[in-house]
C-alpha cells in the first residue's frame, strides 16, 4: 500500500492508502523523493472556497450552483520529483535509476507515462517543482504583453509572483515593483531582483507606483495575491490605457471594489490570465506545451532562482501537522517543499 495526503473535507488532512498498481507497457513506476504544494489553487480546494460558485459547466462555460464545485476527498500536492524503480515492457525514454518529475500528489509512489521529464543531474529538484508557477508567470507576462522598458508591478509574492518578478527582469522591464504585505515575502522579492518593494499595509500603493514611474503608472500590473484590495491598488497604480493582469483564482470578492474611480478615468484593460485554458490567446503559434518548453529552458539553465522560493522543506511524515499551516501561517510558508524518506545523502545533495 502507498500513502497519499488528501483533504477528506474542507480544512482537513488525512492519509489515504492506495494499492500499488501494475504497470502498463508504456508506464514507469516512480518512488517519490521531493515535492511541492501549489498554494493558490490547493488552498482554494483545502479551505473550500473553490466550491462556493458551484461546478463549472465546460459546455456552457459557466458555473452552476446546482453542480458540486469540489468532490471531496481531493489529493494534495502539485509536482513530484522521484526515481524510476520499474519500467514497462515498451518503455524506451527512461531507465531504472533515472530521476524524473511530473504533476502528482504527495504520495510515496506514482505510476506515470514514460513521457514525463527527466531531471538532469546538475539541476536542483527545486527547479523541477517550480515548473507549474513558471508556467503561469510566463502566461501572465505574455497575456499582459510586457515589453522591454515597461514598468511592471507584481502583486502577491507567492511562487508565481516571485517568478514573475524574475521573468519581468529578464524581459527588460524597468522598474519591476513587488507588492506584498508580508515582510518575509518582501525580503524574497528583493532576493529575486525587484527594483522597488512596497508594503501595502503602510502606504498608498497606487500613489507610490505613480511616483516611481514619473507619474505615469505601471504599464502592466500583474495581480497574483487574490486580494480585492490588491486589485484595487493595481487599478489605482496602472498607467492610462495600461493593462491589469488578473491571474489569481480567488473566492468571491466582497463588496468594496470601486470601478468608478481610477478604473473609469484611466480606462485600463483587464486581462484574465490562465495558462491552462486552451486555446491560448496566441493559438496556434502558442499553447501551454510551448509555454512549458520555454519555462523548463529557463529553469534548467539556472536563469531563475528557485531554491529560495521552496521553503520550508519538511518531511513527508510530518505533513498532517504541517500542511494546514500553509493556510494559517502564510508568512512562514512561501511554497511548501516536501522531502520523502527514501532519498539518500548523496541524492539529498541536489538541494544546493
Amino acid at each position: 500500500m502507498v500513502r497519499e495526503l488528501i483533504a477528506p473535507a474542507p480544512n482537513q488532512v488525512a492519509w489515504h492508502e492506495i494499492p500499488s498498481r501494475p504497470l502498463a507497457p508504456h508506464q514507469i513506476r516512480v518512488r517519490s523523493y521531493y515535492g511541492a504544494a501549489k498554494h493558490g489553487t490547493e488552498m482554494s480546494l483545502f479551505k473550500g472556497t473553490a466550491s462556493l460558485r458551484g461546478g463549472y459547466d465546460n459546455r456552457l462555460r459557466l458555473h452552476r450552483a446546482e453542480v458540486p464545485g469540489v468532490n471531496y476527498p481531493v489529493r494534495l500536492g502539485n509536482i513530484i520529483v522521484g526515481k524510476v524503480t520499474e519500467v514497462g515492457s515498451d518503455v524506451t525514454r527512461h531507465a531504472v535509476g533515472d530521476m524524473v518529475f511530473n504533476y502528482g500528489s504527495f504520495a510515496e509512489e506514482h505510476v506515470w507515462p514514460q513521457t514525463v521529464r527527466r531531471l538532469p543531474p546538475d539541476v536542483p529538484w527545486q527547479a523541477a517543482v517550480c515548473l507549474d508557477p513558471v508556467d503561469f508567470a510566463i502566461g501572465a507576462l505574455r497575456d499582459g504583453n510586457v515589453r522591454i522598458g515597461d514598468a511592471v508591478a507584481v502583486f502577491g509574492m507567492g511562487g508565481i509572483g516571485l517568478l514573475a518578478i524574475q521573468l519581468a527582469k529578464l524581459a527588460g522591464a524597468y522598474p519591476v515593483i513587488a507588492v506584498d504585505p508580508l515582510e518575509s515575502r518582501r525580503e524574497l522579492a528583493k532576493t529575486c531582483g525587484a527594483d522597488l518593494i512596497i508594503d501595502p499595509t503602510s502606504t498608498d500603493t497606487g500613489l507610490v507606483i505613480k511616483e516611481a514611474t514619473e507619474n505615469r503608472g505601471a504599464d502592466v500590473c500583474i495581480e497574483y495575491s487574490g486580494s480585492h484590495h490588491a486589485l484595487q491598488a493595481a487599478l489605482r497604480g496602472v498607467a492610462y490605457l495600461g493593462t491589469v493582469v488578473a491571474g489569481a483564482w480567488p473566492g468571491p470578492y466582497p463588496a468594496g471594489l470601486d470601478l468608478g474611480a481610477e478604473a473609469h478615468m484611466n480606462r485600463p484593460k483587464i486581462i484574465f490570465s490562465r495558462a491552462v485554458s486552451e486555446p491560448n490567446p496566441d493559438y496556434p503559434n502558442w499553447d501551454e506545451n510551448r509555454i512549458f518548453e520555454v519555462a523548463w529552458r529557463y529553469l534548467a539553465s539556472g536563469a531563475l532562482q528557485t531554491i529560495p522560493i521552496i521553503q520550508p522543506v519538511v518531511d513527508f511524515n510530518d505533513l498532517l501537522s504541517v500542511y494546514p499551516q500553509i493556510a494559517t501561517h502564510p508568512q512562514e510558508y512561501i511554497k511548501l517543499g516536501v522531502r520523502f524518506p527514501h532519498n539518500s545523502e548523496s541524492e539529498a545533495s541536489r538541494t544546493s
